[in-house]
């Protein structure tokens, strides 16, 4: 394959993210008005791309919710997941199989169920059920669509009352994705702050570091991304818990050290002590690794700062992908695991 055809299709997602967000603020969503009621929790369930949406809505939520929102990422429930639980299954497919076996057991405990897909089995069980489908694009790969996997996410909420500002933000998320983009593409001298950040990463091991209950979906992101489309390991962490384990292991072996590189998100909305520990544990490190890297974020609004940094590191992984001639788009293991336990109970 061609390295140009190995571009085509995560090079044209990604530059096409903004507008997912976009096109989701002029979808209707009167049907969620029925699910305006008092709840004690709202707990999204979904698996890899199609997660992402539910971990940036808790850090979203952290501040502009006044029930907990949780990420469930397993086949069954918490205990507490009741009558008085929003519950929304989230995936891209429709197919995933913890996500149809945690929708059965939220189904059992009478919880209120929404469903975000393209469709699949949970389509047609949610349906069934005369639950409300929220009905998104498909073609795409989950990573690739986590414009429509978050807006909606959002946007029902807010038409259910547990969010108040989300159509504000994202649209302040699209412009400023817009923006960003520019400085993201292809230079001629391949010195654009993505692809720079890319060659310092290549023939290492990445490690990304954000904050608790805000830039830390984006760490996640990052390594997911560095995963899925690089095809090469990446590890994360949060600051403040990292300065009381990690940070003690950046002693031996030096040959390991030396071949890693720490990428910092940064946010100025990040608590003062955050930040502080931010530059005390690069002055420690910084001596013992290959490189350490802060990328700063943008925008006004959590949910625009947030996804800035993810946007940019979309883009440091497709780069990164490019630089060891990978092709970034298919994911070859997880399409083989899925066929292993097709054919076990």
């Amino acid at each position: 394959m061609s390295e140009s055809a190995m571009q085509e299709p995560m090079k044209s997602y990604l530059y096409g993210l903004p507008d997912q967000f976009s096109q989701c603020l002029q979808m209707s969503f009167e049907e969620v008005k029925r699910y305006q009621k008092p709840y004690r929790n709202v707990m999204v369930s979904g698996l890899g791309g199609s997660a992402i949406g539910g971990d940036i809505l808790r850090a979203y939520a952290y501040s502009n919710a006044n029930i907990p929102v949780l990420v469930n990422r397993a086949y069954d429930l918490p205990g507490f997941v009741d009558q008085n639980t929003l519950f929304v299954a989230v995936s891209y497919s429709g197919n995933t199989e913890e996500t149809l076996a945690a929708y059965e057991a939220a189904k059992k405990r009478g919880a209120h169920i929404l469903a975000i897909t393209s469709g699949g089995k949970l389509a047609q069980s949610a349906e069934g059920d005369g639950n409300t489908v929220i009905s998104i694009p498909g073609g795409l790969s989950p990573r690739a669509a986590t414009g429509y996997l978050l807006a909606p996410l959002l946007l029902a909420l807010q038409k259910a009352g547990v969010l108040s500002k989300a159509e504000a933000d994202i649209g302040e998320t699209a412009a400023v994705l817009r923006d960003l983009r520019d400085l993201l593409q292809p230079s001629a001298q391949g010195q654009g702050m993505a692809e720079g950040i890319a060659r310092l990463v290549k023939d290492s091991i990445p490690v990304i570091w954000g904050s608790a209950n805000h830039t830390e979906p984006a760490a996640l992101r990052w390594k997911a991304q560095i995963n899925e489309n690089a095809k090469c390991p990446a590890y994360y962490n949060v600051f403040p818990e990292l300065n009381h384990n990690e940070i003690v292991g950046f002693e031996a072996p030096p040959e390991l050290l030396s071949r890693m590189v720490i990428i910092i998100l940064r946010d100025s909305l990040d608590h003062r002590r955050v930040q502080q520990r931010m530059e005390i544990t690069r002055r420690l490190i910084e001596s013992k690794v290959k490189k350490v890297i802060e990328v700063e974020s943008a925008g006004e609004s959590v949910l625009a700062r947030i996804y800035s940094l993810i946007y940019i590191g979309d883009y440091v992984s497709y780069y990164l992908a490019l630089e060891y001639g990978i092709d970034p788009t298919p994911v070859k293991v997880i399409d083989y695991l899925k066929q292993e336990l097709a054919h076990v109970e």
